[in-house]
């Protein structure tokens, strides 16, 4: 599976950098091109010199070379990379990730990377679980990289504990089933919708929702990611798609993602409507700003358009169409009827009683019910892990 993929290891200041050669070996085996960024402190663990005669490239850690002035593109190398694995990735530069600091060509390539970034903590067990090092662990996660989580074991220091850098083995392993996972999707067409969506009342007020479009925005990172072309159609939102495979189509109203949904569902092979959808707008919207009455004011509503159902009536054999349910009683069960009445094939339960879960959070925690009313609940987790468990379950479903 790694075969002509082009892998970019940054190796950083920790002992654990002293198996890194041991990783390029066996990429290089299984046909992978690597190439290496060192920052400064790398290099008291592991030599420049050991990682080029491996690699076949130059190990680089300067931005350009002295003797002739010729320059190392952080750009160029970010564009390269099929995948970028920062590994051992140490307190000092998870820091620097996640803040945005460049002072040196590893930092800088993280910013200009385009690829998926796999990050492989190595440290002491008191830095590991420092409070300083958990935030930026979080932080660099919902930027979307992927975290090696560390194992427990002896540490360079004699103590036991979480910190050890995952053996290089293991490291291989996770990448050739991404990689795997990554081919998925590979030539089809996926329409996701995303965020909230404002109904006018007027020209300055609206009714809207809590919504933020990160579950949305997550799913068309994961789906594009192994290998779909994404068609994102987004209500307001303050986040924007980094994949180069993603389309977004902006929209504001119910009705505008109405029609932009049905008119693309036609040429899709899967739909995922993750929107929170306004259920009802104003009947009349005022053309000028409604002044504040003395005591009472009321805005007659009808119901807006139901994407769902519409798209569930147009559904042809072999579309796969998942929808969302934000429920706050008797969850299961109309979960179950509305996954039956707008004919889907896959419904994601999200429970407005789970703490972490729902708007505003980076964290979701959601029950998968398909078709075949099978029910898979799953633990509160990154938002960003949701997306990769509904798009292995699309995978699942497409097999049926």
């Amino acid at each position: 599976m790694l075969k002509g993929k082009k892998v970019l290891i940054g190796i950083t200041g920790s002992i654990a950098a002293y198996k890194i050669p041991f990783l390029v070996r066996l990429l290089i085996k299984q046909g992978a091109e690597v190439k290496i960024l060192l920052t400064n402190a790398a290099k008291d663990f592991v030599t420049p010199l050991t990682l080029s005669t491996l690699s076949g490239f130059p190990a680089l850690s300067d931005f350009f070379e002295k003797a002739d002035g010729s320059w190392h593109s952080h750009v160029e190398l970010g564009n390269w990379a099929d995948v970028y694995l920062i590994a051992p990735a140490s307190a000092n530069t998870m820091g620097k990730l996640a803040n945005g600091m460049a002072d040196n060509l590893l930092t800088a390539t993280y910013l200009a990377a385009k690829c998926p970034v796999f990050f492989a903590p190595a440290m002491d067990v008191d830095m590991f679980n420092h409070p300083s090092t958990q935030a930026n662990i979080q932080k660099l996660r919902d930027f979307g990289n992927t975290l090696i989580e560390p194992d427990e074991g002896e540490l360079a220091s004699g103590l036991y504990g979480a910190g050890r850098m995952q053996e290089p083995e293991k490291i291989i392993e996770i990448l050739i089933d991404f990689f795997k996972k990554k081919k998925g999707f590979e030539g089809q067409t996926v329409l996701i919708s995303a965020g909230p969506t404002y109904e006018s009342i007027d020209p300055v007020r609206f009714i809207g929702n809590h919504s933020s479009g990160r579950m949305g925005f997550a799913l068309a990172e994961e789906f594009a990611a192994r290998g779909a072309e994404v068609k994102l159609i987004s209500g307001p939102v303050a986040i924007a798609a980094t994949h180069k495979n993603i389309t977004v189509i902006k929209v504001v109203s119910a009705l505008e993602m109405f029609n932009a949904c049905v008119e693309i569902f036609p040429q899709v092979q899967v739909a995922v409507m993750a929107a929170a959808v306004a259920d009802f707008t104003p009947v009349d919207v005022q053309s000028q700003k409604i002044k504040k009455p003395e005591d009472e004011f009321s805005i007659k509503m009808k119901k807006t358009p139901d994407i769902l159902k519409e798209l569930g009536k147009i559904k042809n054999k072999g579309q796969v169409l998942i929808g969302f349910a934000l429920e706050t009683n008797n969850e299961v069960e109309n979960a179950k009827q509305k996954l039956d009445n707008k004919n889907l094939d896959l419904i994601v339960l999200n429970s407005l009683k789970d703490a972490g879960a729902g708007f505003g959070y980076a964290t979701n925690k959601v029950t998968l019910i398909d078709k075949h009313q099978v029910i898979k609940e799953l633990d509160l987790k990154l938002k960003t892990e949701v997306a990769k468990d509904i798009a292995d379950k699309v995978s699942a479903l497409q097999l049926m």
